[in-house]
């Protein structure tokens, strides 16, 4: 039972990070490959600052929010001046750069070696020990990410995001400073990613640099295309479906040695037969235009 709500809460964590990327991708129309380093932003801060101050898990969170929003602020303000294919180009370089800080930044990150004594995540005097308390509280998260994201998107900033995903120089012509908007949602995206990321650094105890890698990035995105971007409830299926599934691999008895490269396997199986069968995703619906994706 403890091994289903361990991955039970992993799905809760990529949910987060589903819903970030949504944000971006599915709402706005920025394709990105950064994601991962977002979330790695997140995990790291958290970690550090609760090892070296003390500091709760709340305050660990909040802190990873604003340092990924303020990097993503000063990667995106020329990034995003960029259209379509250089923008990906752009984001995949910045990817590339996170993951090199992570790996030779030896005198924070630790390398290769990771950090590790994480300590669980403390609310209000309470620890989260055991998985099925981590997953009361990354549902709990879970739920105010979602709160925020429709809240978000509902509003007439949101509107105006679903016109720069639709036409930007429609949006332009109607005087919206599309990059202000932009900027913003992007901020607003990794500074969700981040919290995702600090969630976990909390769950794993232990996090290098291996985990948060272009790989990983393509992972969250597939994860919004397969689920369907832009939808309600899109997100949170690509996540159960690119989590749940390849896990159900321990149980036909694969050598872990070649399990990784069968999810990988899975993992392009079913983009493939979703982009030919289901363009939309799982759960997206026909009326809905994923420009961009």
């Amino acid at each position: 039972m403890d091994y289903v709500l361990q991955i039970a809460g992993l799905i809760v964590v990529y949910a987060i990070l589903a819903e970030s990327m949504d944000l971006a991708s599915g709402h706005t129309g920025l394709l990105s490959l950064a994601h991962a380093g977002f979330f790695g932003i997140g995990a790291y801060v958290a970690g550090i600052l609760t090892l070296r101050t003390g500091c709760g898990f709340t305050v660990g969170l909040l802190g990873a929010a604003c340092v990924a929003a303020i990097v993503s602020f000063g990667f995106s303000v020329p990034t995003l001046r960029l259209n379509d294919d250089y923008f990906v180009i752009g984001t995949f370089a910045f990817q590339m750069i996170l993951s090199s800080i992570l790996d030779n930044w030896v005198s924070v990150t630790h390398g290769s070696l990771g950090i590790r004594g994480i300590p669980r995540a403390r609310v209000g005097g309470f620890e989260f020990n055991s998985p099925a308390e981590f997953l009361v509280l990354g549902c709990c998260c879970f739920v105010l990410v979602k709160w925020i994201v429709n809240r978000l998107v509902s509003s007439p900033f949101g509107r105006v995001l679903h016109a720069i995903r639709e036409d930007e120089i429609f949006a332009k012509a109607n005087g919206k400073n599309t990059l202000y908007f932009k900027i913003i949602v992007f901020a607003f995206s990794a500074g969700l990613a981040a919290s995702a990321g600090s969630l976990y650094a909390h769950y794993v105890s232990y996090i290098d640099p291996s985990s948060f890698t272009v790989m990983e990035s393509i992972l969250i995105l597939s994860m919004t295309i397969v689920g369907g971007a832009g939808s309600r409830w899109g997100p949170v299926m690509g996540a159960v479906l690119l989590v749940g599934l390849p896990e159900l691999l321990r149980f036909l008895g694969v050598p872990s040695s070649f399990s990784a490269n069968v999810r990988q396997m899975v993992y392009g199986s079913l983009l493939i037969i979703m982009i030919m069968f289901r363009p939309r995703g799982v759960v997206g619906h026909a009326g809905f235009s994923q420009r961009g994706i």
